[in-house]
Order: structure tokens, then sequence, then C-alpha cells
């Protein structure tokens, strides 16, 4: 078995949303968000993942999946680990966000894209008679708490590469995939100059790998609904020049 690092394209979409989903399904703010597991619409969240995916797509953004190919000599998994993947297989997905400089402006593309993005959200909550279980007050209470960070932890003039989401398959983690998701945009802002960013809801045992690639926890988000608490962990990567 190979695996390969490769762009996203509109055809690796379902199975980029089906690894996604299968990697999310413990994350600690997934499950704060989707408090409520029987009202959860497994199809209406695909349908959202689906819809952001394009809205990433057609704005340019930087969003890699890990694939399983047919190809030799690229990776090279445990032996004494048995895996069996068909050909094609999302294994892995990385969206990152591009940096963008204060004042930030819209562009006319995205601008356009997001509204296809609200059209698209607004066509699926009727379709599916609501938002799938999103707990939409924990959601207003986690984009307050992020902007609240974001504003306070931004401060590079440059912007910030933002790795919006990292999921990989239990089936390949501890096997470097994700690593190797993270160093495609990691080497291209280190040639720009430019810092990344990244939010974890899992401190253990994800801050430490993050450390390992150069991040630095900076600051803990806590998002709070009644006695439900869900912590994030911002961290920051400045930019390695070569000596």
């Amino acid at each position: 078995m190979s695996i390969e690092i490769l762009p996203l394209a509109e055809a690796d979409i379902p199975g980029a949303v089906d690894c996604l989903q299968r990697a999310f399904s413990d994350d600690p703010y997934f499950r704060w968000a989707f408090d409520d597991p029987s009202k959860f619409n497994v199809e209406r969240n695909a349908a959202s993942l689906s819809a952001h995916f394009k809205f990433g797509l057609s704005c340019g953004y930087p969003i890699y999946i890990a694939k399983v190919s047919r190809a030799t000599g690229d990776y090279k998994p445990n032996p004494d680990r048995e895996i069996k993947l068909a050909p094609g297989s999302v294994v892995g997905i990385c969206w990152w966000s591009l940096p963008e400089q204060p004042p930030i402006r819209q562009t006319w593309s995205v601008w356009a894209n997001s509204w296809l993005l609200s059209f698209r959200q607004l066509m699926y909550n009727i379709r599916f008679a609501g938002r799938g279980g999103l707990n939409v007050r924990r959601y207003w209470i986690w984009k307050e708490r992020q902007q609240e960070a974001q504003d306070y932890l931004w401060v590079d003039p440059r912007g910030y590469y933002f790795c919006n989401m990292l999921g990989v398959s239990s089936q390949v983690r501890g096997m470097g995939v994700g690593k190797r998701l993270m160093d495609v945009v990691m080497q291209r802002a280190d040639e720009e100059g430019i810092p990344c960013y990244l939010e974890s809801s899992k401190g253990f045992p994800n801050v430490a790998i993050y450390e390992k690639m150069g991040f630095e926890l900076n600051r803990e988000i806590r998002c709070v609904d009644g006695e439900d608490i869900c912590k994030l962990y911002c961290m920051i990567r400045k930019p390695k020049t070569k000596s």
C-alpha cells in the first residue's frame, strides 16, 4: 500500500467527507457542539461538509488529502500492522485558509462563494428540517470565543496560514500521515516567511504532536454553556528561515 498527498479535487469530496466524519467522531468540540446524539443527522452533516469543501475549492484554499494509491516506494507502513484499504480511499484531510492582511477585504470571488455557501446551507436546512443536530447556541459561543482569541493573537501584519481542520483515519494514525499533510503548507509558509496558526480541541496528545512540528501553545479558549465546557488550544508556528 502507498499513500500520496494530493490537492483535493471535487471528485474526492465524498471520500474526504467520510474520512472527516469518522476522524472527528470522538472529537471533544464535535461532541460539545452536537450534544444530543439522538438528533445527529449524518446525511445533513455530510451535505454541510461537502458544501464547505466546494466553497474552499472555489476560493483557492490549500486543501490536501492523503489518498491510497497503487504506487510503491513513497510510503511503507509498519509490517507488523496489517492494513487493508482500497486504492482511492481518502485516509486524511487537511484544510488551510490563506493569510489575510488587515484591513481584511473579501475578494469578489470569496464574497460570491460565501453567499453561495449560505444559500446551500439554507436549502439543506429546509431539506433536512434543521441543522442535523448542531446546537446553534453553542456554535455561536464558540465563534465569539474564537474571534476574541484571534483578535488577541493575530498580530503579524502578514497574516497567518490557518489550519482549519486536520483529520486522519484511525487505520493510519501514528504513521506520519498527519505530518505529511501539514508539511505541504508549512513548507510553503516557511518559503513565504508567514506564520501558521491552528486550534485543537484535544490537549492530549495533539498539543505535543504539534509542538514537534514547531507550533507553540499561546492561549486556551474556553467555551462554556451551563456546566459543559469545551477547551480549544491555540497554537502558532513561526516561519523557519534557512540558515
